[in-house]
């Protein structure tokens, strides 16, 4: 992996092998930014997708493997009171089997790269975004509150 800052914005590039998320998340720490989104692309070898089941408040998680086309990616990463960085990340995939093509997708839990792939993070500027939690369905959800000091 390696990356640059250029004006706000950071440039990604992962490489064989490295997991995106945590990969993420640890620039983030690195950095000292609190909230940020982020968009890319790239080719992977695996994706654990989640789908989060309402009636039974969890996610649901399957394992996918194979050459997967990071065709979006989308997500923030937000800092918890504690300093941990959570994420809210949500990929599509293509791919082919059988000589058919396919989609996948939904909230990614992980995803490891096969040959590269290319983000770009936008840290929040002049305040933070927090998460909060929402009762009715036992997710976090965007907090805008005024314990904006951390940047």
């Amino acid at each position: 992996m390696d990356f640059r800052k250029i004006g706000d914005t950071y440039y990604i590039r992962f490489d064989k092998g490295d997991e995106m998320v945590e990969g993420i998340k640890n620039i983030c720490r690195k950095e000292g930014i609190v909230s940020a989104i982020y968009t890319g692309i790239g080719g992977c070898s695996s994706a654990e997708i989640q789908t989060f089941n309402p009636q039974k408040g969890s996610f649901e998680t399957e394992l996918f493997e194979g050459m997967l086309e990071l065709v979006a990616f989308t997500g923030n990463v937000i800092a918890g009171e504690d300093g941990v960085r959570n994420h809210h990340t949500h990929a599509l995939y293509a791919y082919v089997e059988n000589g058919e093509h396919h989609v996948i997708g939904g909230h990614l839990k992980s995803s490891t790269v096969l040959y590269t792939a290319e983000i770009e993070l936008r840290p929040v500027k002049g305040g933070a975004i927090h998460h909060e939690l929402y009762p009715e369905t036992g997710t976090h959800v965007w907090s805008f509150g005024s314990g904006d000091a951390a940047e």
